[in-house]
């Protein structure tokens, strides 16, 4: 199992919404996470705009690709891009770029 931790910054003025969105996802996104192999998928979000996520997958590779062929994930990232700063075109899915473990208590 891997355990996948990423980064990305949500901008200041969208903190508020960006929560909101989050309160009430989609329930079909909901599914097609769990269908593609996002097990234990969290975000956190600091005050500054700063959001960490985490999650568990036999393969991270395999489930990001599993989860960019649904339409349902295509429709979520188009409407959630506009939330995030320094993307550089990418979708938000896409800047995901996982941090390396450098320790992990069992």
């Amino acid at each position: 199992m891997q355990r996948i931790c990423f980064v990305l910054r949500v901008r200041p003025d969208r903190l508020d919404e960006y929560r909101l969105r989050h309160r009430d996802i989609w329930p079909e996104m909901r599914e097609a996470l769990a269908a593609t192999g996002w097990g234990n998928y969290s975000l956190f979000l600091r005050e500054d705009g700063l959001l960490v996520g985490y999650l568990e997958t036999e393969d991270f590779d395999r489930a990001r690709a599993a989860m960019d062929a649904t339409e349902v994930n295509a429709r979520w990232q188009a409407e959630m891009a506009e939330f995030f700063e320094s993307l550089d075109g990418s979708a938000p899915d896409e800047a995901m770029e996982p941090l390396s473990e450098v320790f992990h208590l069992a």
